[in-house]
C-alpha cells in the first residue's frame, strides 16, 4: 500500500473496531423499558429526553453486547396525532444501552409529549416543557425540590404526590441512590452488597428507577438534577473517600458513569473517566435563573475527620482550626468564579442557586467551645462567607437557596456574619426535607433552632419535599410532607408555608 492508502485503511479499520455491532432486528425476552422515560435540560429551543433498555433490569439489563437503535417522537399532544420531532437514536452497550436525546427545534414556554420505540416494544408517554425564551416576562414558574430517597427505608408515595401537583419543574438536589444500607424499619431491601463496580452501580440505579412512582414524577415534568455523596460513597471529598480507598477514583469513575447513564443529562456531562462537569445554569425567561452547583468533586477534604477515617466529623475550633481556613473550598475555585459571574450577570427576578445542603450556620453544641458538623457548608465556613459576600456586594435579584441532605424542612435568613444578629439578610435559604431518608428528633432540631435565631422553622418529623411558586412580585414556598414513608399510599398535607417578597431577603409565615 502506498503512504497514504495505509493511512486510510488503519483510519477505516480503527473506525470499524469503535463502532458497536447492530442488533437490527431485536427481539426482547421482556419489557425493554422496565425504567421508565425521563426528561430534564429544558431551553427555549429544546430538552433531552432519556430512556433505557433493559428487560432483566437488575442483572446488567440482559440484552447483548450490541448497538440497538432506538426511535423517538416528540407531539404536541398526548395522542401523538401532531408530531413536531422525531428521530433515531443508538442504545450502545457501552452506556448500558441507554438514550439521551437532545431534541432541538421546539417553540417555547409549551408542554410536549414524547415516547420511545424499540423492535416491537413501545414506551409510556412522557409530558415535558420546555423553558420560556430569554429575556421574555413570564407571570409564574412553579417547580418542586426534593432530595434523599433512601430504597429501604421507605416508600416513595412523596413521588406519586409529586407527580399530581401543578408543575413546570423538577429540581433533585442529590442522594438519588444510596450506596449503603443503613437506618431502621425498613419496608425493603437493595438485595445487593454496596457498589463499587460500573455494573454493581447500574443495578443499583435499575433498583431505584424501577419503583413507579419514580417513574410517574420522571414522566409527568422535566427535571433538573445534581449530586450529593450517596450516588458515590457516603461522606466522599473530592478524591477522598470515607474509608481512604486508595483505588477510590476508580470507583468514583464507575459511579459517575452510572449516574450519567441513568439522567436526563446533556451530552456535555458525559464523563471522563472520574471527572464530570455537572454544575449549569438555566434560564426561565426573565422570570428565574438557576444556578446548580456540584458541592463533592471539586471541595477541600472535611477538616479533621476521625483518626484513620475521611469523612465527616463534629468539631469545634479550640481542636479544629483547619476548619477556619481562608482559603478553603466547598466549590473549588473554578466554579466559585463561574458562580459569581453568573450572579453578576443575572437580570432574572429570582436567582436560585440549587444545592445539595443545608447553607445556614448551625452551632450543633452552644458555649465557647461551639461545635460544628464538618461534611456541610459549617465545615467551610470562608467559602459560605465568600458566597454571602459575593450576593451582599453584586446583589443579584431575590437570591433564593434551596437544598436537602439534612432530613429536615429548615427555612432560614442568610447573613454574612451568623454570629451577628443584626447582620441583615441577604438571601433566603430553603432546605427541604427528604423522600423516604429518616430524618432526626423534634427534640433535636428544637435545640439547634434555639441556639441558631436566622433559623426561622426547623421540622424533621416528616417526609416529602417542596413546592414553590414564583411570580414577579413574590414566591410563595409550600412545605409538602407524607403522613408515613413507611406505606406506599400514604396521603399528603401542607405542613408549613413561607412567602418572600421581591426586594426584601427573609421568609414570613404566610
Amino acid at each position: 500500500m502506498s503512504r497514504f492508502d495505509r493511512r486510510s485503511f488503519l483510519i477505516a479499520a480503527t473506525a470499524a473496531l469503535a463502532a458497536p455491532r447492530l442488533w437490527a432486528r431485536p427481539a426482547f425476552a421482556a419489557y425493554p423499558f422496565s425504567l421508565g422515560i425521563a426528561s430534564g435540560a429544558p431551553l427555549p429551543d429544546g430538552i433531552v429526553l432519556w430512556t433505557r433498555l433493559a428487560p432483566d433490569p437488575l442483572n446488567g439489563g440482559g440484552l447483548p453486547p450490541a448497538a440497538i437503535e432506538v426511535r423517538w417522537e416528540v407531539a404536541r399532544d398526548a395522542g401523538f396525532r401532531d408530531i413536531v420531532r422525531h428521530g433515531r437514536a443508538l442504545a450502545e452497550p457501552r452506556y448500558a444501552h441507554s438514550v439521551h436525546v437532545e431534541v432541538e427545534g421546539l417553540a417555547p414556554a409549551r408542554w410536549y409529549w414524547y415516547r420511545f420505540m424499540a423492535g416491537d416494544a413501545v414506551s409510556a408517554a412522557g409530558r415535558t416543557r420546555t423553558a420560556p425564551p430569554g429575556g421574555a416576562t413570564a407571570d409564574r414558574l412553579r417547580f418542586a425540590f426534593a432530595s434523599c430517597q433512601q430504597y429501604e427505608q421507605g416508600y416513595y408515595a412523596a413521588h406519586r404526590h409529586m407527580a399530581a401537583e401543578n408543575l413546570d419543574l423538577v429540581v433533585f438536589l442529590g442522594d438519588y441512590i444510596y450506596e449503603s444500607s443503613w437506618g431502621s424499619r425498613h419496608v425493603r431491601k437493595h438485595e445487593a452488597p454496596e457498589p463499587v463496580t460500573l455494573e454493581q452501580y447500574r443495578n443499583r440505579y435499575a433498583r431505584y428507577k424501577s419503583d413507579a412512582d419514580l417513574q410517574r414524577c420522571h414522566a409527568a415534568f422535566p427535571w433538573l438534577v445534581t449530586w450529593d455523596d450517596h450516588e458515590v460513597d457516603n461522606d466522599y471529598a473530592n478524591d477522598r473517600s470515607e474509608d481512604l480507598d486508595p483505588n477510590f477514583l476508580v470507583r468514583r469513575a464507575a459511579a459517575y458513569q452510572a449516574y450519567w447513564e441513568h439522567m436526563p443529562l446533556r451530552k456535555q456531562s458525559l464523563p471522563a473517566g472520574p471527572r464530570m462537569r455537572l454544575y449549569g445554569r438555566y434560564d426561565f425567561g426573565g422570570l428565574a435563573r438557576f444556578h446548580v452547583l456540584d458541592g463533592r468533586q471539586y471541595r477541600d477534604h472535611q477538616a479533621c475527620p476521625r483518626f484513620g477515617r475521611g469523612g465527616s466529623n463534629v468539631v469545634d475550633d479550640l481542636n479544629c482550626p483547619e476548619r477556619l481556613g481562608t482559603q478553603r473550598t466547598l466549590l473549588g475555585t473554578a466554579q466559585e468564579n463561574w458562580l459569581y459571574a453568573g450572579l453578576a450577570a443575572s437580570r432574572a427576578r429570582w436567582n436560585i442557586i440549587a444545592q445539595q445542603l443545608l447553607m445556614a450556620q448551625t452551632v450543633r453544641k452552644p458555649g465557647p467551645e461551639r461545635k460544628f458538623w464538618s461534611d456541610g457548608w459549617d465545615g467551610y465556613p470562608a467559602a459560605r462567607t465568600r458566597l454571602l459576600q459575593a450576593i451582599a456586594g453584586q446583589r443579584p435579584a431575590n437570591p433564593l437557596v434551596i437544598g436537602g441532605d439534612v432530613h429536615f424542612n429548615c427555612v432560614s435568613d442568610l447573613r454574612v456574619d451568623f454570629d451577628d444578629t443584626q447582620s441583615p439578610a441577604v438571601a433566603t435559604e430553603f432546605c427541604g426535607t427528604s423522600i423516604s431518608s429518616q430524618g432526626q428528633s423534634q427534640a433535636r432540631l428544637d435545640a439547634l433552632r434555639a441556639e441558631n435565631p436566622h433559623v426561622r422553622f426547623a421540622n424533621g418529623e416528616k417526609r416529602g419535599y417542596v413546592v414553590m411558586d414564583l411570580a414577579a412580585r413574590r414566591c410563595l414556598a409550600e412545605l409538602r410532607v407524607i403522613d408515613s414513608e413507611k406505606a406506599a399510599d400514604s396521603p399528603i398535607s401542607t405542613l408549613a408555608s413561607f412567602v418572600v417578597e421581591d426586594g426584601h431577603p427573609g421568609a414570613e409565615a404566610a
